[in-house]
């Protein structure tokens, strides 16, 4: 019988699987390490621990079902994009260091296609790069901008004049673009449930409806158990802030997709996307979309308000004016899709700190560890996590330990009402900046400003 978890979003609707819950724990129980949050930072890291030494007792605790949240809503995309911009990373840590970290994320894209061959997950996985469109002058200075910072640093971003970008995205008024190779297009829910799998497999204990109320050294609680063990690990993203002391340490925002039916071969000859390249344009406030294996347009985008207490609740996922203005969008982009159903809307809450860079870090001296803080690029981001908490756990001095991102600490977000009225007065004048950059041909300063703060 088909669980509600079905109805979460597109991609957990469209598996071959009830999505029902595994037993709950229901007694205390040891192990080496325990994991709370069975998404994809959970899951990779109990998955690297487990090849790495079978030996290890690895326990995840989830709240609801592996894949619940983001991992089983995201867009799709398993990019080398990180949150912190590589110029950005230099200025703190220095260009070698920045550097390390992207070619990291470049690799790590290789490394989930690379995981889901070996574990017979058939996750849709294609890596046709992303296509990133300019639809104006000003946009078309952007695309300059990204491409001249890329030489700067050897990152391998290649300008598109307006035939070459056309014929990668059929999109309206193309004036040129951007072209990376590092980004693979995925079907997340098949991915993180085939991981799960995976790791159960290898021996690691799941428990589902299991939620975490309590994290201390050596102790993960539940409502009916606890785990005791070495190491406990963070990995619950944009849910962080429901765990006690953690209210201000992401903030949850909201990022909402939709899905349409399989589009006709006389769309895609006039659409593109011939390698399945993700995309989006150089507009401020984000989109991002893909050309599923069975030939849909997933299309998401930000727009959705920041809740005031950095709450989380199932009614948040849906906001109908966000959806109205992404299918206003994907019809502006691509007008031959005409009255073309959407099949699905969906939404859910990404981690976003303080300073916008994501983290991973353990302290040896007390066994805790963490993840996340992704910003919504958390689908390859999770797997270097994954590899990385592995190393730090084990004790192994390696490359990736040695990465700038690595325990790193974010500031906390401002108390309320401050939080509330500073995340939404920046998700407000990304909004309000397009409208206006479309009407003078002009930078918003606001925006702009907004963007050197963030990190980018």
């Amino acid at each position: 019988m088909d669980t509600p978890y079905r109805g979460l979003s597109f991609w957990l609707d469209s598996l071959d699987d009830d999505l029902t819950p595994s037993s709950p724990l229901d007694r205390d129980v040891d192990a080496d390490v325990a994991i709370v949050g069975a998404g994809f930072t959970g899951l990779w890291t109990a998955y690297y621990l487990s090849t790495a030494d079978p030996t290890l007792r690895v326990a995840v605790v989830e709240a609801r079902i592996a894949g619940f949240g983001a991992s089983g809503r995201n867009g799709g995309w398993c990019s080398a994009l990180f949150p912190k911009s590589v110029p950005a990373l230099a200025r703190d840590h220095g260009r070698g260091p920045a550097l390390a970290l992207h070619r990291a994320m470049c690799a790590t894209v290789d490394e989930v296609g690379r995981v889901a061959a070996v574990e017979g997950i058939d996750c849709d996985y294609h890596k046709g790069g992303s296509v990133y469109v300019a639809r104006s002058p000003l946009q078309m200075k952007r695309a300059h901008e990204a491409v001249a910072e890329s030489a700067e640093y050897g990152t391998g971003t290649e300008i598109l004049d307006a035939a070459q970008a056309t014929a990668r995205l059929g999109a309206t008024d193309v004036l040129g673009g951007t072209y990376t190779p590092d980004c693979a297009a995925i079907h997340p829910a098949k991915l993180v449930r085939g991981l799960a799998a995976a790791v159960r497999r290898n021996g690691v204990a799941i428990y589902e409806q299991s939620p975490a109320v309590r994290l201390e050294p050596g102790r993960v609680t539940t409502p009916h158990g606890s785990v005791r063990a070495r190491y406990v690990i963070r990995a619950t993203e944009g849910y962080t802030a429901r765990l006690p002391g953690h209210r201000r340490t992401v903030a949850p925002v909201y990022s909402l997709v939709l899905a349409t039916e399989p589009l006709p071969a006389s769309f895609w000859d006039k659409a593109g996307l011939a390698e399945r390249e993700t995309f989006s344009d150089f507009r401020r406030l984000i989109i991002y979309g893909q050309r599923t294996a069975d030939d849909r347009l997933v299309f998401g985008g930000r727009g959705a308000p920041y809740h005031f207490g950095s709450t989380i609740r199932p009614e948040h996922d849906r906001d109908e004016r966000v959806f109205t203005e992404l299918r206003r969008v994907l019809a502006e982009l691509f007008p031959d899709l005409g009255d073309v159903p959407v099949a699905a809307t969906w939404g859910g809450p990404l981690g976003i700190p303080r300073d916008w860079c994501a983290s991973v870090g353990l302290d040896p001296a007390t066994g805790m560890g963490w993840a996340g803080g992704y910003v919504g690029d958390g689908v390859a981001t999770t797997n270097l996590a994954g590899r990385t908490l592995t190393d730090l756990i084990r004790g192994v001095d390696s490359e990736l330990t040695a990465l700038p991102w690595v325990n790193h600490r974010s500031p906390r977000w401002e108390p309320e009402p401050l939080r509330w009225i500073g995340v939404n007065a920046g998700l407000w004048a990304m909004s309000a900046a397009d409208p206006i950059e479309a009407r003078t041909g002009r930078d918003s300063r606001r925006a702009a400003l907004l963007s050197r703060l963030t990190g980018h």
